[in-house]
């Protein structure tokens, strides 16, 4: 038996290890960091295919705290948090002239301080795919069962990031899914040898892991972190319209920027495909948000589940853009008034190089909101990892 699970062990490796990306197209030279893109099958016989990019921490990946991060929609694809906002890479913003996309290095990622695996998710989302139509009806708690099977398969192939803090993460309509699987994870944070006996479904725990009590943590997580988070559809929306008349906005916002199309033009390139190791014939078309997938949102709120995490001892930080009519500020902070935490750490100003980017405030039970002004998130990140 002991042998079937080893030989089980490495196959789980081999299906969870993706490869190195030194050059991609569009970059000149090296890359400046490291990059490694893979695939991940969940589900019951891994019918459900997720793809990702980890890109590892700038300064100790051995120590630096683990992002696993999503981007909202459902469907919008974790490459635009990579390209156009937390990650490493940015598009050179030229008049396209029907070449290939110019990436340059953005020196204020959120890779200088964390590792973050940028996920596709859910599946048919990006370049993650179904091999089946069953599987590729997906939901809020399906999205965060996969999730939460990913997570722990990957990190059993990556046994160097096992030991370190895992934050879960994720902007819009992500306020959803995160919270639940923050929850999920707590829930079975610390699994035996013989529970993962049964569950080879995800993975079996590797043996030279597994002490004489039979009993490791598999996922340190630590808290999670929301941008501009959905909480409960119906309160968003309520807010939408005082939102834009107090910040004096007839039209609508300018959510559709030139560096989208850049995206676009980029990952449909088929050396761009072929250096990213996409399988071929996965995907009929690369759509950085696909909204007309199967979801049904069977979570009509994540609220519960913030106050259970803060009840629990989790770290959370909530920030918000200031100038974001799809999920004003204004929502999100009337949601956590109503979790009615003491306020510790009343209005302040943060800075960068000086000049204030944004405001924040601290709450009893680990919580933090800050207001982001522009996009400037870098520091956002470093004053909430790197504080006890």
């Amino acid at each position: 038996m002991a042998l079937l699970l080893f030989f089980f062990y490495l196959s789980q490796l081999a299906l969870a290890h993706g490869s190195a990306v030194k050059f991609l197209p569009g970059f000149e030279g090296p890359l400046p960091f490291e990059l490694e893109t893979g695939y991940v099958g969940v589900g019951d016989s891994e019918e459900a295919q997720f793809f990702y990019y980890l890109v590892k921490s700038e300064g100790k990946p051995k120590d630096d705290p683990l992002l696993l991060w999503l981007t909202g929609g459902p469907g919008c694809s974790a490459f635009s948090a990579l390209a156009l906002e937390i990650g490493p890479l940015k598009f050179k913003v030229d008049v396209y002239n029907g070449s290939l996309p110019t990436l340059v290095y953005n020196p204020y990622a959120w890779t200088k301080v964390s590792n973050i695996i940028f996920i596709d998710s859910p599946v048919g989302t990006g370049f993650s795919y179904a091999r089946n139509n069953r599987a590729a009806q997906t939901s809020d708690l399906k999205q965060v069962h996969h999730l939460h099977q990913f997570l722990r398969k990957w990190l059993m192939a990556h046994p160097d990031f096992i030991s370190i803090p895992v934050y879960v993460s994720g902007d819009s309509y992500s306020g959803i899914p995160v919270p639940v699987l923050a929850q999920e994870i707590s829930n079975g944070k610390t699994l035996t040898l013989t529970s993962c006996r049964d569950e080879v479904s995800t993975f079996i725990f590797p043996l030279h892991h597994a002490r004489n009590e039979g009993i490791k943590p598999i996922i340190h997580l630590q808290g999670y972190m929301l941008r501009n988070p959905i909480t409960r559809r119906n309160l968003e929306e309520n807010f939408m319209i005082s939102y834009v008349h107090r910040m004096g906005i007839i039209s609508d916002e300018l959510y559709e920027t030139y560096e989208l199309y850049l995206c676009l033009y980029w990952a449909i390139d088929a050396d761009v495909r072929n250096t990213l190791q996409i399988r071929k014939g996965s995907i009929a078309k690369w759509l950085r948000c696909n909204l007309e997938f199967p979801y049904d949102s069977d979570v009509p709120t994540s609220f519960p589940y913030h106050a259970i995490l803060s009840a629990k001892g989790y770290r959370a930080l909530i920030y918000s853009g200031d100038h974001d009519t799809v999920v004003p500020y204004l929502a999100t902070q009337a949601w956590i008034r109503f979790l009615n935490y003491p306020i510790i750490d009343d209005w302040r100003p943060w800075k960068v190089q000086g000049q204030i980017a944004g405001y924040t405030r601290t709450y009893s039970n680990r919580m933090t909101f800050a207001s982001v002004k522009a996009r400037k998130l870098f520091f956002c990140l470093c004053f909430f990892v790197h504080s006890p």
